[in-house]
């Protein structure tokens, strides 16, 4: 029984500790700091099981929960009465209230019951309980608020003096920390996602969608990445042929799972490579992103000409042609000059649009472009016999329809056979032409007759584009003259694109078709001309430069002998212009090299001259290298010497006795001023300059003006193999180390020391002697005070030709007068007479 007894006791568990509010709960700092350093060793408490030790402590094994049940709830009804008792007493204040000692020596205060009866008399009340009064209650109110305000204002100041900046300081580190790793990661995804589309493009296709969403980012750089990064995918993925997308027939038809798998990888590259595009195109317009959307569609036009939407990629580039970006404006036409040299890719079709779109990009900005946007069509090639195999194809092509009507009509002799295998053979011809269709369409080489007719199209729009500037530069200048018709030539900057059109036309002088030469040498002649006295035409152009009337000469000469079989034109008045304009030229505002070539092309190349014409371009070349550089007075030079070695009549020009005698020619009188150069009576002069040129500074122009002046008039010399030109750029070059020298930089100047002995020698096969700079600075002084005793002479001159001309007209105003006084005195003696009849 005992032990039966002991079984059914029951063995309560133990109670749990009382709940605390967790902001009861004080931690020190020590306690925290203890705790994030040993981490390790608090991970057990995250991983305790709380529902299996809670079933521990709630259950006792062998007890019935009911009996559990009614020991929970007396425990609950001892407390809850314990908690009423003490809200019926009420403590008095441990200042006011003496305390007590129990036997235990345990300190506490005597209390007193709520349900105790007050009455209002103050005897009445127990002398055990100690009350305030009221006063008393008030100012201990006051008191204690006063003290609770001061603590509250002084933990405030703390909390705002110290933690503010501690905190500010820590959330902007962990904002820079938050960022940098967004970014990182941001970065990290984009590589993943490229390099497992580089690895299998076809299984991971749909991240294409993925990475265009990072081209959507707020951050810029994310934004950069993410469109540099989609460039080298789709570089690299885009396949060698054009998509086309399957029509509504084609979806309906049953198709195997590769075609299908095929068919949903090219519409999904597609798709994506359109929205791609739509946002290169977008963020065009903003400032940040400009030059990586110019790069992006600019390699993109450059790598897979050939793919879809390739309009869109060719006029964005078209409309940067032209921009004063330097950077931008180089990106550009480089692309497009590499979309003109390698056709291979496209077949020839991307030329002809970027040519019309270049074109029509001229024609809406007014030909006021820079001069790159037209220069680019220097990079286009043509075949030489574009037109010529039109004559075999008609006759190939009238073959083919004799075969045709001989077919024809032997099947029409023949019996007709089976309905079923004539319908066979018609329908796979069709699919034969249908394969050949598209096969045609997909390859890069197109036929024979395909690429001539892309050739022509592309012609037909560079010389539209060409004529289209000229006719602009016409009006314009016309325009300009009627407004100002005090303009002079040196209006730069009027027709920036003149230039590259007039060397677009010499280049591609011998494609010109024959109906539109004439009309093109008329409007040379008259840009050439510049409105000058002998230019018949109503309309005058006042506004080019030198350089560009010289370059309208060029051209002119460069299309005559293109097309020297089929053309008739006297070009006469061309070297009148090139007569009138080596005066007007200034080495500082126009271009030596356009002039050299002009010499070269009119001069040099054209070996029948007139003679008279040939000794006034001579005497015009000797004075024009007295004035002017080292480099324009030698090429001036090897032209003068290249047209005494052809014209040996001439070589009178270089005698001192009678300037030139018996062959003057019918003008016995030497014009130096004069327009026309067969008029100018040249060969009644005397090449005085070169004994001036001789001394010059440079030992190359001196040694090349003695041995022309050495040249006999009866021995025939060896054409010199130089051009004017080559002349011209060698003596550029040889400018620098020779200004170099005459400073004291005695190092470089040894090095380049050779090359004008060199050119001296292929010059004139004499060695110049050694440079002796005494002997440099007083033939410099001397050329220098020869040129002030020409402008004082031109001076004088003028002031001469003003009193000349004043007295000229003081003469005629007298011979005009003298009838007038004679009048007046035969009136005043008529009248004498008169009164003294009377």
């Amino acid at each position: 029984m005992g032990k039966g007894k002991q079984r059914k006791q029951i063995i309560l568990p133990p109670e749990l500790p009382p709940e605390i509010a967790d902001d009861d709960i004080e931690v020190s700092d020590e306690d925290l700091q203890f705790v994030d350093e040993n981490k390790d060793y608090a991970g057990f408490v995250s991983r305790l099981d709380t529902h299996s030790i809670n079933k521990q402590v709630t259950r006792v094994e062998g007890v019935n929960e009911d009996a559990l049940e009614a020991l929970y709830e007396k425990r609950r009804r001892k407390t809850l009465e314990q908690k009423e008792n003490e809200k019926s007493v009420v403590q008095v204040d441990p200042v006011d209230a003496l305390p007590v000692k129990s036997l235990d020596g345990e300190v506490y205060y005597r209390t007193f019951s709520q349900t105790a009866e007050v009455t209002e008399n103050e005897g009445d009340v127990d002398k055990s309980v100690v009350k305030l009064t009221k006063a008393e209650r008030r100012a201990k109110l006051k008191k204690t608020k006063k003290e609770a305000k001061k603590m509250g204002k002084e933990l405030a100041k703390t909390e705002e003096v110290q933690p503010t900046q501690q905190e500010a300081a820590l959330a902007e580190v962990k904002e820079d920390l938050t960022a940098e790793e967004a970014f990182e990661a941001k970065k990290r995804k984009l590589a993943e996602l490229g390099m497992a589309l580089l690895a299998d493009p076809e299984a991971n296709i749909k991240s294409l969608k993925e990475m265009l969403q990072f081209a959507k980012d707020g951050d810029h750089s994310i934004v950069k990445l993410g469109l540099l990064s989609l460039l080298a995918v789709f570089k690299d993925i885009i396949p060698g042929y054009r998509i086309r997308l399957p029509t509504e027939k084609e979806l309906e038809m049953k198709v195997s799972k590769e075609v299908k798998k095929m068919r949903f990888y090219e519409s999904t590259l597609l798709s994506a490579y359109k929205g791609y595009l739509q946002k290169l195109l977008a963020l065009e317009k903003q400032p940040r992103f400009h030059h990586v959307v110019v790069r992006c569609i600019c390699t993109l036009l450059d790598a897979v000409p050939h793919f879809n939407f390739r309009e869109s990629l060719l006029v964005a580039v078209v409309r940067n042609i032209g921009s004063s970006d330097d950077v931008v404006r180089r990106i550009c036409c480089s692309t497009i000059k590499s979309l003109f040299t390698s056709e291979g890719k496209h077949g020839g079709e991307a030329t002809v649009e970027a040519v019309r779109l270049i074109a029509d990009h001229v024609k809406v900005h007014d030909c006021q472009l820079h001069p790159d946007s037209v220069e680019v069509l220097m990079s286009l090639s043509f075949d030489d016999d574009l037109g010529k195999p039109e004559v075999q194809e008609g006759n190939n092509k009238m073959k083919n329809k004799k075969n045709k009507k001989r077919k024809n009509f032997e099947e029409s002799n023949q019996p007709q056979g089976n309905d079923r295998k004539r319908s066979k053979q018609e329908t796979v011809a069709k699919m034969k032409e249908e394969v050949a269709a598209d096969y045609k369409a997909v390859s890069y080489t197109p036929d024979v007759e395909e690429w001539k007719r892309t050739q022509s199209e592309t012609l037909s729009a560079v010389f539209e584009t060409y004529f289209r500037i000229l006719r602009h530069t016409m009006q314009s200048s016309v325009a300009s003259s009627e407004a100002n018709g005090n303009i002079t030539s040196g209006g730069s900057g009027a027709h920036p694109l003149l230039a590259p059109c007039l060397s677009g036309l010499g280049k591609f002088s011998h494609l010109i078709d024959m109906d539109y030469i004439g009309d093109l040498m008329n409007y040379l002649k008259r840009l050439a001309a510049r409105g000058s006295s002998s230019d018949s035409s109503a309309q005058k152009v006042q506004n080019l430069t030198v350089s560009e009337r010289l370059r309208c000469c060029i051209v002119a000469f460069k299309v005559m002998r293109s097309n020297l079989d089929a053309l008739n034109v006297d070009l006469q008045d061309f070297f009148v212009q090139l007569y009138n304009l080596v005066l007007e030229f200034r080495p500082g505002r126009d271009e030596g090299e356009v002039l050299a070539e002009a010499v070269k092309i009119m001069l040099c190349d054209d070996r029948q001259h007139d003679m008279q014409k040939a000794a006034a371009f001579i005497k015009r070349l000797a004075t024009f290298a007295l004035c002017f550089g080292s480099a324009e007075s030698m090429a001036a030079l090897v032209t003068l010497k290249q047209l005494l070695q052809r014209n040996v009549k001439c070589r009178n020009l270089l005698e001192n006795d009678a300037g030139g005698g018996s062959v003057s020619g019918s003008i016995a009188k030497y014009q130096p001023y004069g327009s026309d150069p067969s008029l100018s009576g040249a060969l009644a002069s005397v090449l005085w300059e070169l004994n001036l040129l001789s001394k010059h500074y440079h030992p190359a122009i001196s040694t090349l003006a003695s041995g022309i002046s050495s040249m006999n008039s009866a021995q025939n010399q060896v054409y010199i193999s130089i051009s004017p030109q080559q002349a011209f750029k060698n003596l550029l070059l040889e400018a620098e180390s020779f200004e170099y020298n005459q400073q004291g930089g005695t190092q470089k100047s040894n090095k380049r020391k050779g090359r004008s002995t060199a050119l001296a020698s292929t010059l004139a096969s004499v060695e110049p002697p050694p440079v002796d700079e005494n002997e440099v600075s007083k033939k410099l002084r001397r050329h220098f005070i020869l040129l002030r005793d020409i402008k004082e002479n031109e001076r004088l001159r003028g002031e001469l030709d003003w009193t000349t001309s004043a007295l000229q007209l003081y003469e005629e105003y007298k011979k005009q007068r003298k009838p007038a006084t004679l009048k007046n005195k035969k009136s005043k003696k008529a009248r004498t007479t008169g009164c003294e009849i009377c």
